[in-house]
């Protein structure tokens, strides 16, 4: 049994499912750079890393490119795309139950604070989090491995071994990975099993009820009075 008593979660795709307002930004913004993009099942793999990478990676864009996708993607996201979203069944339980056992909650995410921290008042669970931190509107701070050391520097009195990485993607494994923590993949996002197993995380689960026995079974239960 471990000890953890710091739990960084992932959003989307961890938290929430997202994929509507998500898939239908980015093809707003496709649309808006002459692309057109009918079937939001292909945008699936924009669910998860920086905007930066994904418009680079799937359509080779350059960085003027990107920059100009990234605020039309914005627009409509601001506007609708952020309430398109529904939070996975039991998480509000799961995050009650471990903060009642005095674990320390917190959002890691690649998407901006701002729009993260909107979000979670919108489903009513940022009361839960000690700490929201994602990438900054300029473009910094978008890698996972960067987000989770701003964390572990933020808490820089505790142990890394008190510290778990949960994400449905392989860049919340290799982030935890790259500084030092462990990590849980969960299979009900949008990572494949495939892609989670090859980025080695500490566990990997398929629904909310298994990562909350992980959890339960490695941090201390606080006595109810």
């Amino acid at each position: 049994m471990k000890n953890y008593e710091y739990i960084l979660f992932d959003l989307d795709g961890t938290l929430s499912d997202p994929k509507i307002g998500i898939t239908k930004s980015v093809q707003f913004a496709l649309r808006r750079m002459g692309i057109t993009e009918e079937n939001l099942d292909h945008l699936e793999s924009f669910i998860g890393p920086p905007l930066q990478q994904s418009f680079s990676e799937f359509y080779s864009f350059n960085e003027t490119q990107i920059g100009t996708a990234i605020t039309h993607y914005r627009e409509r996201f601001k506007d609708k795309g952020m309430y398109e979203n529904t939070l996975y069944e039991h998480i509000p339980s799961l995050l009650q139950e471990l903060k009642d056992n005095g674990v320390t909650l917190v959002v890691a995410t690649s998407k901006p604070t701002v729009f993260a921290e909107e979000i979670l008042k919108y489903f009513n669970i940022h009361h839960y989090f000690n700490l929201i931190v994602g990438s900054n509107l300029d473009g910094t701070r978008t890698s996972k491995t960067e987000i989770i050391q701003h964390i572990l520097h933020h808490f820089n009195d505790q142990s890394k071994k008190s510290f778990i990485m949960i994400g449905d993607r392989k860049h919340d494994i290799i982030g935890a990975h790259n500084t030092g923590i462990d990590s849980i993949g969960v299979t009900y996002g949008y990572g494949s099993i495939e892609e989670l197993t090859a980025a080695k995380p500490t566990n990997i689960v398929k629904n909310v009820s298994e990562l909350r026995e992980v959890l339960l079974n490695n941090i201390t239960i606080q006595i109810q009075r």
